[in-house]
């Protein structure tokens, strides 16, 4: 009786066990009664009839898979390897578990596929700038393939994708000339701006140069107006005073005849091999030889002039303000000879 007890409290506790089971947050139950499904338990407790229900537990956090690595082959006819992983959630635990038998492995084989035929629609060039492109490409599709087994791709990104070693090194010569062409281009630019900024500085400094000699030579010039412009007070003001003083001082003809001739002389100093002297000149030689006469050395007194005696009449001449006269010679007793001068 006992040992029949003691099967029954341990067949009660086999039936609890496994009666009651923990669904875990990230998780969802689909419950199956005799191979049927039964329905789908949430997270928690989740009670069911032993030997007759059966509890299986899916995983809904999102996941990776990890596409091996494979070659592919461009438009261009260039072969790559690609390696990419894909990222999936599960939606519906239910189709997961009846609409395909191993997801991943499924998954894994639809991305190399689509894979190929995206990266063979383009060069190699663009598949190695067109990563965003091809993610995006290879998620739609699959995302599109995979919804009715109740998962949904969140992205695709590719890893790596790697060409073959003399293409490798082809392009690594270029991209290094690349680089030098640019440096080239930087240097030449700079050189450029350095010259542009020399120029610049050679055309401020000429500008400043020949606004200071254009200062300069206008005060140059405003001393020569000032020079010559007292210059020309001063001989005002000299001419006025001498005038001044032969009109006070009663200057007689003599005098002036005498200033005169000392006039003359400063005027055949010059250069001109010629000399107009206006027509009065005689009559001031003629007071000058009167002059000599006064004052000769020998103290004789002068010989008598004879009286003249009236001029026939002539015609009368248009008088001319200046006409050319020779110079009057000095004689040997210091007098001045006036023969000739009219």
């Amino acid at each position: 009786m006992e040992y029949l007890l003691f099967i029954l409290v341990l067949l009660l506790v086999v039936v609890v066990a496994k009666s009651a089971r923990i669904i875990l947050p990230y998780e969802k139950g689909v419950v199956e009664r005799l191979g049927q499904y039964l329905h789908t338990a949430d997270p928690g407790l989740c009670i069911i009839w032993p030997f007759l229900d059966y509890l299986r537990k899916v995983d809904m956090r999102e996941k990776v898979i990890d596409v091996p690595p494979q070659e592919v082959i461009t438009e261009d006819n260039v072969v790559v390897t690609v390696d990419a992983i894909i990222y999936y959630q599960v939606t519906d635990p239910v189709r997961v578990i009846y609409q395909v038998q191993d997801f991943q492995l499924a998954t894994m084989k639809l991305a190399q596929t689509n894979l190929r035929n995206v990266v063979g629609d383009l060069e190699l060039d663009e598949t190695l700038t067109s990563r965003e492109r091809i993610n995006a490409e290879l998620r739609k599709i699959l995302d599109e393939a995979t919804d009715n087994w109740g998962v949904r791709i969140t992205r695709v990104e590719i890893q790596k994708i790697d060409p073959p070693r003399d293409i490798t090194e082809a392009m690594s010569q270029q991209m290094k000339a690349e680089r030098e062409r640019r440096a080239a281009i930087l240097e030449a630019e700079g050189v450029k701006q350095s010259a542009i900024l020399r120029a610049e500085g050679q055309k401020q400094s000429a500008i400043l140069a020949a606004e200071g000699e254009a200062e300069a030579t206008r005060r140059v010039a405003e001393a020569q107006a000032y020079r010559q412009q007292t210059l020309a007070v001063g001989e005002g003001q000299a001419i006025k005073t001498v005038f001044t003083a032969i009109h006070e001082g009663g200057a007689t003809e003599d005098v002036l005849a005498i200033r005169y001739l000392e006039t003359l002389g400063k005027i055949a100093d010059g250069k001109a091999t010629k000399i107009f002297l206006p027509v009065e000149t005689s009559s001031v030689l003629s007071s000058v030889a009167a002059l000599a006469e006064a004052f000769r050395g020998d103290g004789a007194p002068a010989a008598p002039t004879a009286t003249p005696t009236a001029a026939p009449p002539v015609a009368a001449r248009p008088a001319t303000s200046a006409r050319p006269t020779a110079r009057a010679a000095p004689k040997a007793d210091g007098g001045v000879d006036t023969t000739g001068l009219r």
